[in-house]
């Protein structure tokens, strides 16, 4: 069985995906609830965390089975592009049909969303998210430049030392005081620029990346590696400290991965857990309560994500529920559809002004069988694809 299909994982993704579509639905069905619970409960946050987790188990090991950084970003392409691409087209038509309304562009030109989107780095590029969810895909991006730049320089197996180090930093940034103002870079030399600019970057850097000189490959694996992280501490929308966080969180999963694949010790694993999370926690606290976040709600959130791998792993041999695994396989389109069939409810029947349960669980059951199909007809034929153009 491979990778992508263990359980336990797919169980992981499912339970991630479920409460990332109650924190954004509970906004059109659930609003006084939400605002009773979002203090104590970063519903998102503990969704995202638990996903970002299992992509640094996964995507190292991704990479390292195949051995070929062409394999890989083939792979990544056919995996998130197709999907992402329909759902986006989807809101425009809806758009366009009037039945549902894009995001406010911030006065920047439709190209320049399009570019910035074309790279899955808009989030980290000043321009706002056609889509309430694709922030997250941004820090995703960011940690695949960094994986590939450490396969490069032959330093992948250093996971945990850089999610050490990253967890440190963040501390550090917090203590220091350093506050940057969102999107610093593009606010500072222009977004269009910025876009450009890491538009370029990122396409030389993958083609580099794969190429079969090592002088190339080396070349193009820092120039992306070295783009994301200036991208993530300099120009995210995040506090520094968890845009931080958010990168030492993934190669903790990677550190879990190699410790479970006997690669490095176990002692090691446990070791960058506690640092990453005594950081995690000390940033979040020191940071302190503001109008969109509470340190509780997030610590909370945080802790709970953690355990809840820590769990899944533990238990990673046993058999989990078929339907737990079954929406984990169809995650991705859970993540990408839901924000398109929110809009479509809020534009056309608006937000319930009283909370109702009854209506958030018809949510449910009118999105998860269109994610059934968006995955059967868009997602496994895109991936069938990828393995194809991979060979």
């Amino acid at each position: 069985m491979g990778l992508s299909r263990l359980g336990w994982l797919d169980a992981l993704r499912g339970l991630a995906a479920l409460v990332v579509v109650f924190d954004h639905a509970s906004y059109t069905f659930m609003a006084d609830f939400r605002r009773e619970l979002m203090p104590q409960f970063n519903t998102s946050r503990y969704g995202i965390m638990v996903f970002f987790l299992v992509s640094g188990y996964i995507i190292p090991a991704s990479l390292e089975r195949r051995g070929s950084i062409r394999t890989f970003w083939t792979g990544r392409f056919f995996r998130m592009y197709p999907l992402w691409a329909a759902a986006v087209t989807a809101l425009i038509a809806m758009h366009l049909m009037g039945l549902a309304r894009l995001p406010d562009l911030g006065g920047y030109s439709a190209a320049t969303v399009a570019v910035a989107h074309a790279t899955m780095l808009q989030e980290l590029l000043g321009t706002p998210n056609l889509l309430l969810t694709l922030w997250t895909l941004s820090y995703e991006m960011a940690f695949y430049f960094l994986v590939v730049a450490l396969f490069t320089i032959r330093q992948h197996r250093q996971s945990a030392a850089l999610a050490v180090t990253l967890a440190v930093l963040a501390a550090v940034s917090v203590v220091a005081h350093t506050v940057l103002r969102p999107s610093a870079v593009s606010g500072t030399v222009g977004t269009g620029l910025s876009v450009a600019v890491a538009a370029i970057a990122m396409a030389v850097a993958v083609c580099c990346a794969s190429a079969g000189s090592p002088v190339l490959r080396r070349f193009g694996g820092v120039l992306g590696g070295g783009l994301s992280l200036v991208l993530v501490v300099f120009n995210g929308t995040v506090p520094t400290w968890e845009g931080l966080v958010i990168l030492a969180v993934m190669f903790l999963g990677t550190a879990v991965y190699r410790a479970d694949k006997q690669q490095t010790s176990r002692r090691l694993a446990t070791g960058t857990a506690v640092v990453v999370i005594t950081c995690a926690v000390g940033s979040a606290y020191r940071f302190g309560d503001g109008d969109h976040f509470t340190r509780r709600g997030w610590i909370t959130a945080f802790v709970l994500a953690v355990l809840t791998f820590g769990a899944a792993l533990a238990l990673r041999h046993r058999r989990f529920p078929r339907p737990l695994t079954a929406l984990g396989t169809i995650s991705y389109s859970v993540y990408l559809v839901h924000p398109v069939l929110l809009a479509v409810i809020d534009h056309t029947l608006g937000r319930q002004q009283r909370d109702s349960p009854v209506l958030l669980a018809a949510f449910f059951l009118v999105l998860l069988p269109l994610c059934a199909l968006t995955h059967r007809y868009i997602e496994a034929p895109s991936q069938d694809w990828g393995r194809g153009c991979a060979r």
